[in-house]
């Protein structure tokens, strides 16, 4: 869910086909192979639409950020400049689908933006395949630029959709995202000069989004997902909470949703609402709910042992810490590195300094190039302390 503030997201159609409607079921319960496979078949039963095209390339990126481990990082939700990213490694098959996909929806819908008067829905199909494309580009591809290109086509064809039918709240989607994206990046780059009389505005950029997700109907559930995120990166937690209850309600089988949950309580200092958001994951999947049947237990292991951490139960935490590394081949990159690390601090402030290098040194083997494999590297050299861990809180 993380991954999610970044994107710019195609939406269900209102009132759309069962196939349509299956498939993002199965998108919004993170079950990716089945929401492709739908959004495939919708595909096959209506080649001439473009936004079927829109939700198939959705599929395929939020399925490969899904791989990677990039909605369960901090790839788009720190703090930082957005411009300051890990890479998503996509595989030669995975691009080429996609981009045929948005090259499809775009071509399809060329006709119908270049018409005098122009056809509205096409323009929206069109706005939404260049975000989809630029939110590739600056994740995948890292092309800044042309991310920011894209991104700023789409959101001034979605500026004349509503100049033309103003209670289209849907389309403010994109505003809302541009305007928060725009005023969260540094100085030199609002001045390109396809920002221009774009230098955004993040509080009116999740005003906008929160309208959408009060107000919206295809795009309501994007919208509360985008809130939701924006508001913990901006530290908000008390606010990302609620809509977070809300999505775990409607989508019982997204077990990311009770993960972030279970983040946004402890941000909150409501240590045992955290833990027992955890043990509903544990629950479900003991009783082999949808969705959480396939969950590896040691993804669990990493989420309590990381909150346990932070909560100074230092020795608490090594036991599902330690699950969690043994079975590092069960996860994805990111939690994989990320449960060595924190087992190696754990140890450190424990006083086994020994099985501390030994998981920081896996770390630096496992991933060289990434933020952990540096920290592992200096913590490997120099012991993690209570001083630096009391300083990253503050």
């Amino acid at each position: 869910m993380k991954g999610l503030v970044m994107l710019v997201l195609a939406g269900a159609a209102f009132g759309a086909d069962p196939l349509v409607e299956k498939g993002f079921d199965h998108f919004y319960s993170v079950e990716y192979p089945e929401a492709i496979a739908s959004f495939e078949k919708a595909v096959a039963a209506k080649p001439g639409d473009a936004n079927r095209h829109n939700y198939l390339a959705q599929g395929l990126l939020f399925s490969l950020m899904y791989r990677t481990g990039a909605l369960e990082s901090q790839l788009v939700t720190g703090a930082d400049s957005f411009l300051r990213r890990e890479k998503v490694e996509a595989t030669p098959e995975e691009e080429r689908r996609f981009f045929a996909e948005i090259q499809k929806a775009l071509d399809l819908t060329k006709a119908g933006v270049e018409a005098r008067p122009p056809d509205l829905d096409a323009m929206y199909a069109n706005g939404v395949a260049l975000g989809l494309r630029g939110t590739y580009n600056f994740l995948v591809r890292r092309a800044w630029l042309d991310s920011l290109k894209d991104l700023t086509a789409g959101r001034k064809l979605h500026n004349r959709v509503i100049e033309a039918q103003p209670g289209r709240i849907d389309a403010r989607m994109m505003q809302g995202l541009h305007d928060y994206v725009v005023g969260s990046l540094p100085w030199g780059y609002k001045m390109l000069g396809f920002l221009a009389g774009f230098r955004g505005d993040r509080e009116q950029g999740m005003a906008t989004v929160r309208l959408v997700a009060e107000k919206g109907r295809e795009n309501q559930v994007e919208a509360m997902i985008l809130l939701g995120v924006a508001y913990r990166r901006e530290k908000r937690a008390a606010e990302a909470v609620p809509i977070l209850e809300e999505l775990e309600r409607r989508y019982p089988r997204n077990f990311l949703f009770i993960f972030e949950l279970a983040e946004m309580y402890a941000d909150l200092g409501r240590r045992e609402e955290a833990l027992a958001a955890l043990d509903r994951i544990v629950e479900r999947k003991k009783g082999g709910a949808p969705g959480f049947k396939t969950l590896p237990a040691e993804r669990i292991d990493y989420a309590r042992g990381n909150l346990l951490f932070w909560f100074e139960r230092w020795e608490d935490a090594l036991g599902p810490l330690r699950r969690a590394h043994a079975g590092a081949e069960r996860l994805n990159l990111h939690a994989a590195v990320m449960s060595g690390l924190r087992l190696g601090q754990c140890l450190d402030l424990t006083g086994d300094r020994a099985g501390a290098r030994k998981a920081y040194q896996w770390v630096a083997a496992t991933a060289p190039g990434t933020p952990q494999a540096r920290d592992a590297r200096k913590y490997s050299r120099e012991a993690y302390t209570k001083e630096q861990y009391f300083r990253s809180k503050s």
